[in-house]
């Protein structure tokens, strides 16, 4: 499956939502005219198998030294599961913030020094939680591979922030090809193009 296929797909089942009108608010306070939801993919077998193995792919090519997935909370845990399953690695999670009582872990599982660990996120979109969790990683001495991401919104201050800590990443669908597939399927027209280009160029003060 093609990043158009899935893309088409997404939308269908409802997990990609797109309203000008009365956009979301994101957790970073901007507006967005985009939710995306990849919790609900789950809930599709055949597109969850094929999320997987597309993951799958990325790391056997790119990085066929991978001996540990790690998922970022929460939507990276179910996907990260499933790839480090096909895989037949071990895994781990990174929490958003360390435990509040017991251990007070950041990572839960076992995470062994001096091993090469591939990062699992839904998607990106400034980057701040994958950051954290790579940071979290590195500070286990161990080397992070790459984040692998479902989708990347491509935004200016993610890709400096990846710069910033020299992580690789790499996703399987990003927004221009969400644009192209939405307007094929007339989820948006050719008048809210313009507008939801503006928003990806500046979300911060999109209005």
């Amino acid at each position: 499956m093609s990043s158009k296929e899935l893309l088409s797909s997404l939308l269908e089942i409802d997990s990609i939502k797109i309203n000008l009108k009365n956009p979301f608010n994101w957790a970073s306070g901007w507006k967005s005219p985009f939710y995306f939801d990849n919790r609900i993919s789950l809930s599709y077998p055949t597109i969850r198998k094929q999320i997987t193995l597309s993951l799958v792919k990325l790391c056997n090519n790119y990085y066929p030294n991978t001996e540990i997935i790690a998922g970022v909370a929460t939507a990276g845990i179910p996907q990260g599961s499933l790839v480090a399953n096909e895989l037949n690695i071990p895994l781990v999670y990174i929490r958003s913030k360390p435990k509040a009582h017991g251990l007070e872990n950041l990572i839960e599982g076992k995470l062994e020094p001096n091993k090469n660990v591939i990062v699992i996120e839904d998607l990106i979109s400034t980057g701040g939680s994958s950051i954290k969790a790579v940071e979290a990683i590195r500070n286990s001495r161990c080397t992070v591979l790459s984040v692998l991401s479902i989708f990347n919104y491509g935004f200016d201050i993610s890709k400096t922030n990846f710069l910033n800590i020299q992580c690789e990443h790499k996703s399987l669908c990003n927004y221009d090809d969400l644009l192209t597939v939405a307007l094929k399927n007339n989820y948006i027209s050719n008048n809210e193009i313009q507008e939801l280009k503006k928003w990806r160029n500046n979300p911060k003060d999109w209005n």
